[in-house]
């Protein structure tokens, strides 16, 4: 089995919730990008969710890594007709409430729940394992998304795992040969 490298994907400054718009990352930060490009392993591939936010901050740190294709279901959680809203413009608070503080089951309206974010992207990783031929990954991809990743090696709850802080263009390594370790969670190399 291979490690994971999960890249959270270049900021985008937005402070709404942002899920499926496609918001292009800010990467003016060439520095971290060169740090961050650094720290992972060279002969790893290297793979974003279809959203340009993730897809820019990939083409940023490939240098010569193996690319490949864009995979959907590494997409940020769907916050539908919350996308793009602040917790202040969503009217129905204790919907919202119950979704943040009992994640699991409720989902935003036309929106995916956590369970089913955790679906997608279990379903996502597993099958990029599959077909890694033992090689490391890089995911270049968003918030959610890691931290389903965490929460599944750390066998947490899903309100446990919402309490990590996942920073723009941070790692986290989780070795999947030894049985999930988690080895750097939000590292900023």
């Amino acid at each position: 089995m291979s490690r994971l490298f999960l890249v959270r994907h270049g900021p985008t400054h937005a402070k709404s919730m942002v899920g499926w718009s496609d918001l292009p990352a800010d990467l003016s930060d060439t520095a971290a990008l060169a740090r961050l490009e650094a720290f992972l392993p060279t002969k790893a591939h290297i793979v974003s969710s279809d959203l340009s936010r993730a897809v820019e901050t990939a083409n940023a740190i490939q240098g010569d890594r193996n690319r490949l294709p864009h995979v959907f279901d590494l997409r940020e959680m769907h916050f539908g007709d919350w996308e793009l809203k602040t917790h202040t413009d969503v009217e129905d608070k204790e919907h919202m409430m119950a979704f943040w503080d009992t994640p699991g089951d409720i989902r935003p309206p036309k929106g995916e729940s956590w369970n089913e974010v955790v679906a997608r992207v279990d379903a996502a990783i597993d099958s990029l394992l599959q077909n890694a031929d033992g090689h490391d990954l890089v995911i270049v991809c968003h918030f959610g998304v890691i931290v389903t990743q965490i929460q599944r090696a750390l066998r947490l709850t899903p309100y446990e795992a919402f309490g990590h802080k996942i920073s723009n263009l941070s790692v986290t390594v989780i070795d999947t040969a030894s049985d999930w370790l988690t080895e750097h969670i939000n590292h900023n190399p």
